[in-house]
């Protein structure tokens, strides 16, 4: 099995355990740091994909550089990620579905528990119903033809910023149900993550489109 797939499985089997941690009010803390952990596991298997394209050529170092901003060794790693699904047709879509696991799980456990309205978790599955389905045929998000759709939604900014709103908002909506936090601020964190999560969905449609010209 690739790495990367065995990664996948393991982030989502966390994410399971997650959320009955959540459910069961265990230490908000402990699965805050889980948490952030599982988001991490989701890089890790990026970095495994890449690693396996490039057969050894892209190291952890290399990767991290490319993370963090260095232009040269970001477009070795892009090329790399660009034939993923060359050789692994099913990865990329295997990554998603870990991505799509995690996010329904979190955002139907705090319906589920009455901290957020149904509507919010209706307008996340739209989203990405839509936006999947049109990026379906790329196989990969690094292979963007628009500036505008690469910067919004595929670069490392983007990625680390909707990660980073992720772990923020669906922390605090922890710390909501099991300590009882005030709750306005969880939806003002919740409506700025729906914001972002709908726009970064709006490029990923038009991007999808712009495949089919």
């Amino acid at each position: 099995m690739r790495k990367a797939d065995l990664t996948t499985y393991i982030r989502t089997a966390v994410m399971i355990l997650i959320v009955y941690l959540v459910v069961i009010k265990f230490n908000a803390w402990v699965i805050i740091v889980l948490f952030a952990l599982d988001l991490a596991s989701d890089a890790l298997d990026g970095f495994f994909a890449v690693s396996e394209a490039s057969k050894g050529k892209i190291s952890l170092i290399t990767y991290i550089k490319s993370a963090i901003g260095n232009k040269k060794e970001h477009k070795r790693v892009v090329a790399y990620k660009q034939s993923v699904s060359k050789i692994a047709p099913y990865g990329p879509r295997l990554d998603i579905a870990g991505d799509r696991v995690t996010e329904y799980a979190l955002w139907a456990t705090f319906v589920f528990l009455h901290v957020l309205p149904l509507f919010v978790i209706l307008i996340i599955i739209v989203r990405h119903s839509f936006a999947d389905a049109m990026l379906a045929s790329k196989g990969t998000s690094s292979k963007m033809k628009s500036k505008f759709t690469e910067a919004l939604f595929s670069s490392n900014a983007s990625r680390f910023g909707i990660q980073a709103v992720k772990f923020v908002t669906f922390s605090y909506l922890m710390l909501v149900w099991i300590l009882n936090y005030p709750i306005i601020i969880g939806y003002i964190l919740t409506a700025i993550l729906v914001t972002y999560i709908v726009i970064r969905g709006i490029s990923e449609i038009y991007e999808g489109f712009q495949s089919y010209k």
